[in-house]
């Protein structure tokens, strides 16, 4: 197969962020006004188009990247420099992102004479949202006014909307006399020989009144909220190596990406964001995602999201929102169509998922640290939480979870699969709500397990017992209602009419994850997710090759999500089926081994891997980074470990089989209650392991999972 490396997601975009901050300029490091190019802060592009003249010319970089997760630097030639007697001459242009945007703008001479130089910026600001943005449509529009205050060196852009209050305020900071004239800003700049001068050039938000600063000129990190996030998960995050180098590589990629998406907000600084550049957004079953597939690297981040999540619970009924009491928050965003109320994103409860989702990861927190603390904090959302999916999760009171959307403009599908066409009968036609996923009674169904332990050990037996007792029962339920035998796989779902969807798709690898399945079918479930026309090669496609809805570029009808394979490699190791525990996590590292930097993006086409087929391609909207696939490479490596931690009993539990691929790995820094230790594994001869561990007393047993055991017998 011929070899491909270093795709890029958005080969004319670079982008940056910290916070709710985003700088979105093309490859040259310029914001050219096209669509989706710009700074954003809170969802809102405060500036759209930014042209920088010396001398009358726009420069053209000729070198240009991102520093750390939240800096720019590109360079560019002023004049001939290959000319003697030398008047070679370049400008620096270095951007700081924070929740303002700051630019500075440095001409570095290498002449023997002084020269001077005149610098003009103009700018200008739309105030777009960044779904408008990325969609090049606008539903809002608004003139825009320009104020100049040549005391402050200040042009102050505001937004003329009377139900909108925002504004941009841009500066100049420089040694010498700035002018402003038609739009533009014009400063001389004088450079003594073989020296340098600079400006700076801030771009400050206003709104609502408030004024949110230009982030210092550093490279290192600022001191906010998002920054301290970042140092800190920097700090703490545990560090693989290992003499495969696309396993090295995509690890060390996939943390350092997790360590620069933290939202920064302050219920849960380190809650990761979704994915840049269009989800910088509070998104609660994401973040969560997210931060229980990388417990393995670390959990601060699953603490800060489960806290996050805690803060944002539904209040009311409120139909415009599909809010109930008790119900966790979908997503939440800050750009003006949301603030105008063109669409309910300001706080969007149209997920069904989130609720068992934050109790099943509320006991994934607790088995990996044994922070009581924080559990008990956190225990009366689990109450809340409990009580929601027991009023509204389930309308009809059949026994199974199924969603439906009251909002006129809301999501249609509010499972995990939320794309409007994504749930699909085996004719190809959408399936009308009420849906019952089968993905939604397996998360139902470890929440119930998860809640159990949780209220068990913070002291509430009779509670935790009645809650096993009600997963054993769905379990039983489930199995009768959704196993189609002669395929060998479960039902997509259950229709309004309660008849079994029957579309074979990728949830049943959540459905091993979760433990729902009976040990007898789970051979069969793991062999029909990694049959031809589901498995591409690279991943397990969302939707079968052989269905008549299937499309390799769609969002959630056969292209190959990363995140799912994090998920679905759990699962198969839970039930010992390593054979396809193996096929999975190869094709997942030689995908990420296609892209810069070994990043694995959003969304995978569902393209076959084969020789018409060099790399497969990608959804054409996807965020890259986006922290659920970033997350899924740790979950792999998790799951080639079979490594369950019992925080409680200061324990580890661990049963790792390697694939010839991957000989060995060393993992640095793995955090388990109150130890930190480093971890080695080694494969003999034989496909045999040995492991050996330094670092904090902690017990160390090698067992195999409890199904994968059953199954030998």
């Amino acid at each position: 197969m011929t070899r491909v490396r270093n795709l890029r997601v958005r080969p004319d975009l670079l982008y940056v962020a910290s916070g709710w901050s985003t700088l979105v300029t093309d490859v040259r490091g310029r914001i050219g006004g096209t669509d989706p190019q710009g700074f954003f802060a809170g969802n809102t592009r405060v500036l759209s188009r930014e042209r920088i003249t010396v001398d009358g010319r726009e420069p053209v970089p000729f070198a240009t990247g991102n520093v750390r997760g939240h800096a720019q630097l590109s360079y560019a030639e002023l004049g001939a420099g290959e000319e003697l007697p030398s008047r070679a001459a370049y400008l620096l242009t270095e951007r700081f992102v924070g929740p303002g945007l700051r630019t500075r703008l440095t001409v570095v001479s290498y002449s023997q004479q002084p020269l001077r130089f005149a610098l003009g910026i103009r700018v200008e600001a739309d105030f777009a949202d960044t779904s408008e943005a990325e969609a090049g449509h606008r539903l809002q529009v608004g003139e825009v006014g320009a104020g100049w205050d040549p005391t402050a060196g200040e042009l102050r852009l505001t937004y003329l909307r009377d139900d909108l209050d925002r504004a941009v305020a841009v500066r100049i900071r420089a040694d010498t006399p700035v002018a402003y004239d038609d739009g533009t800003i014009t400063v001389d700049l004088a450079v003594p020989p073989r020296g340098s001068a600079s400006i700076d050039l801030l771009v400050e938000p206003i709104f609502d009144g408030s004024r949110l600063p230009a982030a210092p000129a550093t490279f290192a990190e600022p001191d906010d909220s998002a920054a301290r996030a970042r140092a800190r998960l920097v700090g703490e995050l545990a560090d693989l190596s290992s003499s495969n180098f696309d396993v090295t590589a995509a690890w060390r990629c996939a943390t350092h990406d997790l360590a620069v998406l933290p939202l920064g907000e302050p219920a849960g600084p380190a809650a990761p964001i979704a994915g840049l550049p269009i989800y910088q957004e509070i998104f609660g079953r994401d973040t969560m995602t997210a931060s229980w597939q990388a417990l393995l690297a670390g959990p601060t981040m699953l603490a800060d999201s489960l806290r996050l999540n805690a803060r944002h619970l539904g209040q009311r009924l409120d139909d415009w929102r599909d809010e109930e009491p008790g119900k966790p928050l979908h997503e939440a965003r800050q750009g003006p169509v949301s603030v105008l109320g063109l669409n309910p994103f300001s706080r969007y409860y149209g997920d069904w998922s989130t609720a068992p989702d934050f109790l099943v990861f509320l006991g994934q927190y607790l088995a990996w640290t044994g922070d009581l603390d924080t559990v008990r904090e956190l225990l009366p959302t689990a109450r809340r939480a409990l009580a929601w999916i027991e009023r509204y999760g389930d309308p009809d009171g059949d026994g199974f979870l199924e969603y439906h959307c009251r909002s006129r403009a809301g999501l249609k599908n509010q499972g995990w699969k939320d794309s409007d066409t994504a749930i699909v009968d085996e004719r190809g036609q959408v399936v009308p709500n009420p849906i019952a996923t089968s993905e939604l009674q397996a998360y139902w169904y470890a929440a119930l397990r998860h809640a159990a332990a949780v209220f068990t050990l913070t002291g509430h037996p009779a509670r935790g017992a009645a809650l096993l007792a009600r997963a054993r029962a769905l379990r039983r339920r489930f199995h009768r209602a959704y196993w189609l035998p002669e395929r060998g796989c479960y039902a997509m779902a259950l229709g309004p009419d309660k008849q079994p969807v029957r579309s074979t798709n990728s949830n049943d690898g959540h459905l091993l994850t979760t433990g729902i399945v009976p040990v007898a079918a789970a051979a069969r479930v793991a062999d029909r997710l990694l049959a031809p026309d589901m498995f591409s090669g690279w991943g397990v496609r969302t939707l079968s090759a052989d269905h008549p809805a299937y499309n390799p570029f769609s969002y959630h009808r056969g292209s190959v999500w990363p995140v799912e394979a994090g998920t679905i490699g759990l699962g198969l190791a839970r039930y010992g089926c390593w054979a396809q525990l193996h096929r999975l996590a190869e094709g997942m590292f030689a995908a990420a081994a296609l892209f810069e930097d070994h990043r694995l993006p959003e969304v995978l086409s569902g393209l076959p891997r084969d020789p018409a087929h060099p790399h497969p391609g990608v959804y054409p909207n996807s965020c890259s980074p986006q922290a659920w696939s970033a997350s899924a490479i740790i979950a792999l490596v998790q799951a080639l470990l079979a490594l369950r931690p019992a925080a409680p009993l200061r324990t580890i539990f661990i049963d790792p089989h390697l694939p010839e691929w991957l000989p060995d790995l060393r993992l640095e820094g793995v955090r388990v209650g109150g130890a930190t230790v480093d971890l080695t594994v080694r494969r003999r001869r034989g496909g045999r392991t040995s492991v050996s561990t330094r670092g904090d007393r902690l017990v160390v047993v090698r067992r195999a999972p409890r199904q994968a055991i059953s199954r030998r017998r």
